[in-house]
C-alpha cells in the first residue's frame, strides 16, 4: 500500500474536526466539555482509518482477495491482532456509508459500534455495564447528541475525516494537535501530559545521539506518565526514522480513563506496545521490567495526598524519601531511576522548576536530588525556553539521566542554558509562542555532545551543588562579649558546667522582700514558686540574695548579669538566665526553692558550601578530619562571634541557574561617569545662558 500523504497533509483535517464544536455550541454544551463529546468520536476515525490500512496491507503482503478468499482474508485480518469491528472488515462499511441514508442511520450506527471487539468496546466504553469504568464513554455521549437532536450531524461530519493511507507517525501527529486543543479548553483533560512536537524532536535526538544499544537489538523505551502517548509514540517514530532503530519495545501507563484508552488503542496499531491502566507509583504496571530508554512529562504541581497512604507503605524500594504532598514530580524521577536499566540505561524527564530547589537540606525534595547525584546518574539539566509548552508559560528543564556515563563525565553534571535559544511562532498555540528551530536543537546537542564549557554550557563537578546546612548551638552574651558560662557556672566544684546553683537567702520583688527561705510549708512554697516563675525578671526590679551576702540582678541595658559582694562592689558576669527549682522534703513533705544561674541558649544554623578533595570517608584515619570538616571548622571560626558547639550537619543538594549563569552587568569606568556628568553640567550652563 502506498502511504505518500505527508504531516502537513492530514492537517487540512483539523478545521473539519473542529467544525463540530459548531454543533456542540448550538446544543448548549459547555466548551469545557467538548473534549468529552469530541474523544471518543475521534478514535472511531482513528480506528476505521488504521483498520482500513491494515485491511489493504493484507492484501499486498499476503496476497488475499475480500471478494476471493473472503474467510481467509477475515483470518489473516484477526492475526494482527490491530482490534477488529466486523461492519468494517465483513460488510465493509465505513462511517461516510452510514451518514449517506438518514432512514437508517441509527441502525447502522447502532451495529457499526457493536462490531468492535470486546476491548475495543471497553475502551470505547460501549456495552458497559453500570459498574465498569467508562473510559472514552461512547454509550455516554451518543445517548447524549441522540437527546439533542445531534447526533447524524456530528457523526457525518467525523465521517468526512478519512485516515486511510496515512501512516501511524502521520496519524499520531494529528492526534496530538487534536490533544492539545483539548488541554486548551479543559483543565480537566489533564493537559499537562502533552508535549510539544520540537521538544519530542529534540530529546529524541538526545536519546538517539546516546543510547548504546546496538541498532540491530531491541530498544525497550518507558512512559511512566503516557497519557495519549504522545511522547513515547513520537520518540519512538524518530528513533526508528531519523536514527535507525528498527526493533523498539514501548511500555507506557497512564491513570487518566480517556487518554488512556486513546493510547491503548493507538497501541493496538504498532508492534510490540504495551499500554497499561492504574496509578503507576502504587501498581507499578511494568515491576519486573527495567528500560532501555524512558521519557516522561509527568505532572507538576499535582498532590498525590489521594495515595498517600498507598505511597508511604510501598515496599518496592522505588521511593528514597518523599517529598511535600502537593507535588509528585519527584516521585516518578525515583521511580524513573528505580526502572531505569543499570547497563546504560538512558532517560529524559520534564520538569518545573521547583525540582531543581525546593525543600530543605534533609527534607524529601533534596534527598532525591542527593539521591540522584550520590550515584552519579544526573548527566545534564537543560533550561527551556518559557512559553515552550501549550498550557503554561513558566521555564521547564529536562534532567537527562545516565546510568553508565562515560569516563571522562563520571563525578560532573553539564548544565545547559537553552533558554535564548527559540524562534517566535507566527501564530501562538495557547501558552505555547516561541519553538526550537532544528538548528537551534543542534547547538543543545552539540554542546551535550562536547560536554564542555561554553556560551550556553557549563560543566561542574557534581559536587558543586551540595551544600552543608551546619546546625549549631549558640550561647548567648552580653554587650562585652560575657557569658555566665565561663564566669559563673565554672566557678567551684560544686557547679556542674551549665549551671550555678545557689542557696536563696531572699528575694526582692520591686519593693516587696520575701524571706523565711529555710523552712517553707508545701502550700507556701508552692505559691511562691509559682510567683517566681511568672515573673519578668527582665522587665521589672528583680534581685536575690543568697545566703553568703551576694546580691544578683539582670540589667536589661547591658544584657548581663550583675553581681554585688557583701562590701558593695559589682560585677558584671554575662548573659544568663534566672531559673527557679523547687524540691520536696521526703521527710518533712516542706518545699525547698533554690536558684539556677544557666547560660541562654540558641539553635541557630549555618549555610556552608561543600568542599570535597576525592577522598573517601573510609581511607581516612579514625578521627581524622575530611575536607570538608576542616571547611566548616574554617567557616566557623572566621564568621561566627559567638561562643557555640556543633550539632549535626546534614548534605543537601540544589541548583540555580540563574546564578550559575549570571553575567554581571557592565558598569562604566568613573572616568566615563565623570565626563558624562561634565557635559551635562556644560548643557546645563548652556540653557541657562539663554534663558
Amino acid at each position: 500500500m502506498q502511504k505518500d500523504k505527508d504531516i502537513q497533509d492530514i492537517m487540512h483535517y483539523e478545521p473539519t474536526i473542529w467544525a463540530v464544536a459548531d454543533y456542540l455550541i448550538a446544543a448548549g454544551i459547555k466548551q469545557s466539555k467538548f473534549p468529552d463529546y469530541m474523544m471518543p468520536f475521534f478514535a472511531l476515525v482513528m480506528l476505521e482509518g488504521r483498520m482500513l490500512n491494515e485491511m489493504k496491507l493484507v492484501e499486498e503482503e499476503e496476497g488475499l482477495s475480500r471478494t476471493d478468499n473472503r474467510e481467509s482474508f477475515i483470518e489473516a485480518f484477526k492475526d494482527r491482532d490491530c482490534g477488529y469491528n466486523e461492519f468494517i472488515v465483513e460488510k465493509e462499511k465505513t462511517l461516510a456509508d452510514i451518514c449517506k441514508s438518514d432512514k437508517t442511520f441509527a441502525q447502522d450506527f447502532g451495529q457499526y459500534l457493536d462490531g468492535f471487539d470486546p476491548e475495543l468496546k471497553r475502551l470505547l466504553g460501549i456495552g458497559r455495564g453500570t459498574s465498569e469504568q467508562k473510559f472514552l464513554n461512547m454509550d455516554g455521549m451518543k445517548a447524549e447528541l441522540e437527546k439533542k437532536g445531534i447526533l447524524m450531524s456530528v457523526v457525518s461530519k467525523w465521517a468526512e475525516v478519512d485516515l486511510s493511507g496515512y501512516d501511524n507517525s502521520a496519524i499520531t501527529t494529528l492526534e496530538e494537535h487534536i490533544k492539545r486543543r483539548w488541554a486548551d479548553i479543559s483543565a480537566e483533560t489533564a493537559g499537562e501530559q502533552y508535549t510539544p512536537d520540537d521538544i519530542i524532536s529534540l530529546i529524541a535526538e538526545l536519546i538517539g545521539d546516546n543510547i548504546k544499544k546496538p541498532k540491530d537489538q531491541f530498544v525497550k523505551i518507558y512512559d511512566p506518565a503516557c497519557g495519549g502517548a504522545n511522547l513515547l509514540y513520537g520518540v519512538a517514530d524518530r528513533l526508528r526514522k531519523e536514527s535507525g532503530y528498527e526493533h523498539l519495545e514501548t511500555f507506557g501507563s497512564d491513570f487518566n480513563d480517556a487518554l488512556y484508552a486513546l493510547a491503548a488503542i493507538e497501541s493496538r496499531f504498532r508492534q510490540d506496545s504495551h499500554i497499561k491502566y492504574g496509578n503507576t507509583l502504587t501498581q507499578l504496571p511494568f515491576r519486573h521490567e527495567s528500560f532501555d530508554v524512558i521519557v516522561a512529562n509527568p505532572p507538576y504541581g499535582i498532590s498525590w495526598k489521594g495515595y498517600e497512604k498507598d505511597i508511604k507503605k510501598d515496599e518496592s524500594g522505588q521511593f528514597i524519601a518523599l517529598p511535600a504532598v502537593s507535588d509528585g514530580q519527584l516521585l516518578f524521577m525515583q521511580h524513573i531511576l528505580w526502572q531505569l536499566s543499570k547497563n546504560g540505561g538512558f532517560a529524559v524527564e520534564v520538569h518545573n522548576g521547583s525540582s531543581l530547589f525546593s525543600g530543605d537540606a534533609g527534607g524529601g525534595e533534596s534527598e532525591v536530588r542527593k539521591y540522584a547525584f550520590d550515584n552519579d546518574w544526573v548527566e545534564a539539566i537543560i533550561q527551556m525556553p518559557s512559553d515552550e509548552f501549550f498550557n503554561t508559560g513558566i521555564f521547564t528543564y529536562l534532567w537527562v539521566f545516565n546510568k553508565e556515563k562515560a569516563s571522562n563525565r563520571h563525578n560532573k553534571v553539564l548544565l545547559i542554558d537553552a533558554s535564548k535559544l527559540w524562534t517566535p511562532m507566527k501564530k501562538s498555540k495557547g501558552s505555547k509562542r516561541r519553538y526550537m528551530s532544528p538548528e537551534q536543537r543542534g547547538r543543545i546537542r552539540e554542546a551535550f555532545t562536547k560536554f564542555e564549557d561554553s556560551d550556553i554550557s557549563k560543566v561542574f563537578s557534581k559536587y558543586h551543588f551540595y551544600y552543608n546546612k551546619q546546625q549549631l548551638t549558640l550561647t548567648d552574651v552580653d554587650v562585652n562579649g560575657e557569658t555566665v558560662k565561663r564566669t559563673l557556672c565554672c566557678e567551684n566544684e560544686t557547679d556542674k558546667g551549665d549551671v550555678c546553683k545557689i542557696t536563696l537567702s531572699e528575694v526582692k520583688l520591686g519593693n516587696e522582700v520575701i524571706k523565711k527561705f529555710v523552712k517553707l510549708g508545701l502550700d507556701d512554697a508552692n505559691k511562691l514558686f509559682t510567683r517566681l516563675v511568672c515573673y519578668d525578671y527582665k522587665e521589672k526590679p528583680f534581685v536575690v540574695i543568697d545566703r553568703d551576702g551576694f546580691q544578683y540582678w539582670y540589667n536589661k541595658e547591658l544584657r548581663t548579669i550583675i553581681r554585688k559582694d557583701k562590701e558593695g562592689k559589682e560585677e558584671a558576669k554575662g548573659q544568663g538566665a534566672f531559673v527557679f527549682k523547687m524540691s520536696v522534703s521526703k521527710k518533712t513533705g516542706n518545699g525547698n526553692i533554690t536558684l539556677q544561674i544557666q547560660p541562654v541558649y540558641q539553635k541557630d544554623y549555618e549555610i556552608i558550601p561543600y568542599v570535597h578533595d576525592g577522598t573517601e570517608r573510609f581511607s581516612l584515619s579514625a578521627g581524622e578530619p575530611d575536607a570538608n570538616e576542616m571547611a566548616i571548622n574554617r567557616f566557623l571560626d572566621e564568621y561566627i562571634f559567638k561562643p557555640y558547639y556543633k550539632r549535626e550537619n546534614t548534605l543537601g543538594v540544589e541548583l540555580n541557574f540563574n546564578k550559575e549563569f549570571y553575567v554581571a552587568e557592565k558598569i562604566d569606568s568613573l572616568d566615563t561617569i565623570t565626563s558624562e556628568i561634565e557635559n551635562l553640567n556644560r548643557k546645563l550652563q548652556e540653557l541657562e545662558a539663554q534663558l
